[in-house]
């Protein structure tokens, strides 16, 4: 079986974290991809516009951010089961989360896609988006949604 992780650095993406090692620390024959994306800085236009060296700062800052991310759960990971170390691995990507993961998923051809729930409420998703709705409503694959206590969301 082939998961991919989506993480983000927050609480909510270590209980997906946990939950992920919970429920394939004994299997055998899976495959764990660890994915964190970041968004490219959109250069503001006049009067407001910035330098390039400025851009590339903030983008390097970004990806930066998310590798270490990525390297921390697979600290995490391979600290915890060793077992599960062995088809480990990571990949950064730029664009937005939600079409980083889905993409990820169908190129690598995921079976199953774990993240972490913010828990907003219904008017909170409503107005601000939800990265785990997107995944679900667009994955190729099955999507396993992890609250911040553990609990899955249904």
């Amino acid at each position: 079986m082939k998961v991919l992780l989506a993480t983000e650095g927050s609480e909510f993406s270590n209980a997906a974290i946990e939950k992920c090692c919970q429920m394939f620390a004994e299997s055998e024959n899976t495959e764990i991809r660890i994915i964190s994306a970041f968004e490219p800085m959109i250069p503001p236009t006049e009067p407001f516009a910035v330098s390039t060296e400025f851009i590339h700062e903030i983008d390097a800052a970004a990806r930066k951010q998310a590798s270490e991310v990525v390297s921390q759960a697979e600290v995490e990971i391979r600290k915890r089961f060793p077992a599960l170390a062995a088809e480990l691995s990571t990949t950064v990507a730029m664009g937005s989360p939600e079409q980083a993961v889905v993409e990820e998923a169908e190129n690598w051809g995921a079976d199953l896609i774990v993240t972490g729930s913010h828990g907003h409420g219904f008017w909170k998703r409503a107005w601000l988006g939800s990265v785990s709705n997107a995944i679900v409503h667009h994955a190729p694959c099955s999507v396993l949604v992890v609250r911040r206590d553990g609990s899955i969301k249904s």
